[in-house]
């Protein structure tokens, strides 16, 4: 048995050690166009705002711990093309400009994504950085270390671990976004609650300007600054790129491999696409969420982690099941926790569902403890059946574990009403003695039993 796997971050990394585990006796291969394999990508803001001070300290496996298991890497190797009719792989060293083919008995595609580059004037002139890689990062961290005014486009997850990077590296910064509010994927009277405690305690080095778009960046060989649509001009020393990601599909596309309704690579729950043999996982792939049976895109290196796993094994001869996911995400802006699982009311709506909703504020535990925070918890159910839908949650406590606790309670469709009698624990250091997720469960059964 021969396994080729192409990229070697998450999936890809974690098929080929799980894959060599199963079979002792295949050859597995990773082709990489990266000089790293296997580092945690996720890790990249904290080590630009100073976390840790070696970079490497991200890379989980190295080349040389790969192979004395017996996986073959070729990193700076790039995968130009697939020919499904014959099992065979075109691969360039981007080191001696050489071609070469592989065939291959399984192959994995795990070419993850890469950034989103809108189409603003001098999008591509020095000054202006991506973060996706781990050279990424180094050159991201010498230019904040030089600079004392900065620029981030785009205000998701990334957008806000380099606010915070940026802040603890005394930058002013300006973080522009299109949409009418920062972290899109929340609803805009939780996203709200996250841009106030930013400006509200750092406003002093932090600006946020939402609805409006980039006309041009300033400068002619580097960065000077950039000029909104609306005429608005703001200077600056350097720039982050944080607009999103896109899925690397080119390859499998030509190849003639069923591209899905997100953008991303179709495959069904044994990560299989639609030709024989050849299985895609991580970011390049589509999702499908739980709740309601539709394909999302969500990239996240705990599911490419899972998905790479699922792969390894049906690729080996191993049935299992990749069943989807809920979108569970978190992150942080200084001490604020900001996570969310399952649909948004804006989404649910867009899905078809009757939603409720309610909202609570409450300390994430007793009062007179040390270090008690307050957490503000946004639950959503469907109207109809009951059924719990999402939440999000944000705030100086423990708004994550909330929001752990129902993620798990989606996998089994719990109602409102199963959420309002769980046995949760109770003591001052860990919880009020009715926690926030009751509270906002209560509420919601009284909505419904009222029909509000």
């Amino acid at each position: 048995m021969k396994i080729v796997i192409i990229g070697a971050v998450a999936a890809g990394a974690k098929a080929a050690a799980k894959s060599k585990r199963l079979l002792p006796d295949a050859e597995v291969i990773i082709y990489t166009k990266e000089e790293y394999v296997s580092y945690s990508a996720c890790g990249l803001p904290y080590y630009i705002e100073g976390n840790f001070k070696d970079i490497k300290k991200l890379v989980v496996r190295t080349i040389p711990e790969f192979e004395s298991k017996g996986i073959k890497i070729y990193n700076k190797h790039y995968v130009t093309k697939i020919s499904p009719e014959i099992k065979k792989i075109t691969v360039r060293n981007l080191e001696t400009k050489e071609t070469f083919e592989e065939t291959y008995d399984k192959l994995l595609i795990a070419t993850g994504a890469t950034p989103y580059i809108p189409d603003i004037k001098n999008i591509n002139i020095n000054g202006v950085y991506t973060l996706k890689t781990l050279d990424d990062g180094l050159k991201i961290r010498q230019a904040m270390l030089n600079s004392k005014k900065a620029v981030i486009i785009g205000g998701g997850y990334i957008g806000l671990e380099l606010l915070e990077a940026f802040m603890h590296n005394n930058l002013n910064t300006v973080l522009i976004e299109k949409n009418f509010s920062i972290m899109s994927t929340f609803d805009e009277d939780m996203a709200s609650l996250i841009s106030a405690y930013i400006l509200k305690n750092y406003g002093d080095k932090i600006s946020i300007i939402t609805s409006v778009n980039i006309e041009e960046i300033i400068g002619e060989s580097e960065v000077k600054g950039i000029r909104l649509d609306n005429g608005h001009i703001i200077s600056s020393d350097m720039i982050a790129l944080t607009s999103g990601v896109i899925p690397v599909v080119d390859i499998a596309k030509n190849a003639g491999i069923e591209i899905g309704h997100t953008g991303a690579i179709k495959v069904n729950s044994r990560m299989l696409t639609n030709i024989p043999d050849i299985y895609a996982a991580g970011d390049c792939v589509e999702k499908i969420n739980m709740i309601s049976d539709t394909p999302m895109w969500v990239p996240l290196g705990s599911t490419a982690n899972k998905e790479g796993r699922c792969a390894a094994l049906n690729m080996c001869g191993v049935v299992d099941d990749f069943e989807g996911i809920f979108g569970s995400a978190v992150t942080r802006f200084m001490d604020m926790t900001i996570s969310r699982t399952g649909l948004s009311s804006k989404t649910a709506e867009k899905l078809g569902y009757d939603i409720v909703s309610a909202i609570v504020t409450k300390r994430d535990k007793a009062g007179y403890m040390p270090g008690v925070g307050y957490v503000t918890l946004k639950l959503i159910a469907d109207r109809r059946s009951h059924k719990l839908l999402g939440a999000q949650s944000v705030g100086s406590g423990d708004a994550d574990k909330r929001i752990n606790t129902l993620a798990t309670g989606l996998i089994r469709g719990m109602t409102v009403e199963e959420l309002n009698d769980a046995d949760m624990t109770y003591a001052p250091p860990y919880s009020t003695s009715i926690d926030p997720l009751i509270d906002a469960a209560r509420i919601l059964r009284e909505k419904l039993a009222c029909g509000a």
